[in-house]
Formats: structure tokens, C-alpha cells, sequence
């Protein structure tokens, strides 16, 4: 399932950048860059020089096209990207673009006479600025000043006659490598996400107990409703929440009491939709609101597991009564 187009926009961008990082590159805050003077619709006709080359591949990767994006990697990163699954193809250019949905690529020429695209999805875009190319040989470098976020520079090489993407900062663009190491930090981010849905629940039984007097016995009670909320319907989370899923990751609520207190208390848990490519950690928010978590290969994760916190959480909600 994909994530809102706009958060996606902010996660995708910590990915990007911690990747870099991790190579030791430093990103550069920008300004804003200046609105385009005007835009078109249509994407590069001629890739001649490196700047339309990125410009063509950034392009490409906005309209999640892998067969056009394909056309500007060298041979060998081309045919490993071509032996992608088109999932894994498309997931590949959205990093390029910061957008986990397909868009529209507008090019444009900025009033100080810079290239930009901007690439304009349903309800989120990303704008790319393009600096002057330092071009020698058979080599050319050329930064990206990124609306939003920072700078970083494309370097691409001159093969059998047409420009190639080659690195990405001081990393060599390689695709067998990239996909694995995105693969890895998706499956960590579904993770993460999944102890944040974790603690998204338990606000919201929290919230359906203050409000109606009791827990509700089932994760349906706290959706959508067709009118005003109601014990049957709370209206305090989404449909596919209420079914039980949400971000390759199954959700499972009961009712339970604890062995110290007489009110009913609660215990939620999370497995991974799919064992070793949505996640493969399984979690427990436990009657005292602590999250439990481990690799139980696709099992429910117990209170007898290890305890772990979320970066992304600093208070933890209260899940016993």
C-alpha cells in the first residue's frame, strides 16, 4: 500500500539523504528556488548534452517510465534495472524523484536562466534546479538544488556517444546495490511505521474509552462511519486501519485483563503482511503500553520479548485501565 504522497515526499527524502550521508557527502541547505518562468508539459527531445540527459532521466523517473529511465543508465546498471520487477523498477525512480506516486514533468527555465523541472504528482511535487555542468572529457558533474530539501550533485559519463547517470554525490550509481540497500531501509521504515501505527491505536481506544465508557471489542468500531460518530463507528481511524492493515503490516486488538487490576485492559499486535519484504520484525503494545518486538518469522510477537522504543516517539500512550 502507498503512503500519502506527501508523507511519502518527507520519508523518501531522509532515505535519499541518509544514504548520502553515509558515504560521507554533506548536503548544502538551499533558498528556494525561484518559480519557473514558464513550464511545458513535454519532456526532452534531445539528450545531447549531460544536463538534458539528467533532465530526460529525472523526467522519466517522474512518470514512473523504466523503459525510457533505463535508456539514460550505462549498459551494465540498465540491464540490472530492466531485470527489476516492475514494482522494484518503479520504487527505484520514485527515490529519484522524491515521489512515491507517478507525475507530471514540467520543464521549465527559471528567470536567472537555470533549467528546472518540477515534477507534479496528484497532491505533492518536487522541483528540481539545475546548476551549471562542470563538463571534462568524458565525465560532467552537475548540482541539483532540491525545493525543500538540499543539494546534491549528479555525475554522469559520456558512453558510446550519449550521457549515462554514473554517481549520485560521491556515490557510484549501482544498481544491484542500491535496490538492496533500499530494500533494507523500506523494510525498516515499514517497521518503524508499524510501532507508530501501534501507538496511533492505542490513542484511539484511548480516545473511543473516555468517550463512550468502555473498549471497543473489535479495531471496526473505530472507523469510518456514513454519519455522526457512534459506538459502532468512532471515526477516529481509516477504513483499511479498521480492517486490520495498514503498510505491509496486520493489526490484531483484544480485550484482556490484567492479573493486577479488575478493568478490562487491551494488547495490540503487528505481524508483517508479508515475512522478510513488508518487515520482518513482529510487534506488541502490551497492557502497559510498551512495545515488545522481535523476529518471530511471521509469528505475534509476547511480553516475553525484548522492549523497544520508537525513534520517532517520545511519550508512550497508555494501554491498561
Amino acid at each position: 500500500m502507498r503512503l500519502a504522497a506527501g508523507r511519502i515526499l518527507a520519508a523518501s527524502t531522509v532515505l535519499l539523504f541518509a544514504l548520502l550521508a553515509a558515504s560521507q557527502v554533506s548536503l548544502a541547505q538551499t533558498q528556494s528556488s525561484p518559480e519557473p518562468a514558464a513550464q511545458s508539459t513535454s519532456e526532452p527531445q534531445s539528450s545531447s548534452g549531460p544536463a538534458d540527459a539528467l533532465n530526460a532521466a529525472l523526467a522519466a523517473a517522474c512518470r514512473e517510465n523504466g523503459a525510457n529511465f533505463a535508456k539514460y543508465l550505462t549498459v551494465a546498471n540498465s540491464g540490472s534495472f530492466l531485470k527489476l520487477s516492475p514494482d522494484e523498477r518503479t520504487a527505484m525512480m520514485s527515490r529519484f524523484v522524491l515521489l512515491d506516486v507517478p507525475g507530471q514533468p514540467l520543464l521549465s527555465t527559471s528567470a536567472e536562466g537555470q533549467q528546472v523541472l518540477l515534477c507534479a504528482a496528484s497532491d505533492a511535487s518536487a522541483q528540481f534546479t539545475f546548476g551549471a555542468a562542470r563538463v571534462h572529457d568524458n565525465l560532467a558533474y552537475i548540482p541539483i538544488s532540491v525545493t525543500g530539501g538540499g543539494s546534491i550533485q549528479f555525475g554522469l559519463v559520456r558512453e558510446d556517444g550519449s550521457w549515462k547517470l554514473l554517481s549520485l554525490g560521491l556515490l557510484l550509481i549501482d544498481i544491484p546495490q542500491l535496490q538492496k540497500q533500499w530494500a533494507v531501509q523500506d523494510l525498516l521504515g515499514r517497521e518503524q511505521s508499524a510501532m507508530e501505527t501501534l501507538r496511533d491505536l492505542a490513542q484511539a481506544i484511548d480516545t473511543y474509552q473516555r468517550a463512550f465508557g468502555d473498549l471497543p471489542q473489535s479495531l471496526v468500531q473505530l472507523g469510518p462511519a456514513k454519519d455522526g460518530a457512534s459506538p459502532a463507528a468512532a471515526k477516529l481511524i481509516d477504513a483499511d486501519l479498521a480492517s486490520g492493515s495498514k503498510n505491509g503490516y496486520k493489526f490484531r486488538y483484544r480485550v484482556a485483563t490484567a492479573p493486577d487490576a479488575t478493568l478490562p485492559a487491551y494488547e495490540i499486535a503487528a505481524v508483517p503482511t508479508e515475512y522478510g519484504k513488508s518487515g520482518k520484525r513482529s510487534f506488541l503494545l502490551d497492557q502497559n503500553g510498551k512495545i515488545h518486538a522481535a523476529d518471530k518469522h511471521g509469528g505475534v510477537a509476547t511480553v516475553d520479548d525484548p522492549i523497544v522504543t520508537p525513534a520517532s516517539s517520545q511519550n508512550s500512550p497508555g494501554g491498561a485501565f
